[in-house]
């Protein structure tokens, strides 16, 4: 049986509900946090990248105007 399981299983034999509770608790938020620490590093990846893509284009222009 997989360890988490097991420790599932014995918990809920013991009638500990609300330590169940609380652990999976837990682990959603943690996961949560996870996934809105993950969009907001790719969220910040696209915003250099539209940065970059910018400056290139004034660049671009600049080069024109002299």
């Amino acid at each position: 049986m997989l360890p988490l399981a097991e420790a599932l299983r014995l918990v809920a034999a013991r009638g500990d509900l609300s330590h169940l509770v609380l652990f999976l608790w837990a682990i959603s938020s943690s996961f949560l946090l996870l996934f809105v620490l993950r969009e907001l590093v790719q969220s910040n990846r696209r915003f250099n990248e539209f940065i970059r893509e910018i400056a290139r284009i004034n660049s671009l222009f600049d080069d024109d105007l002299s």
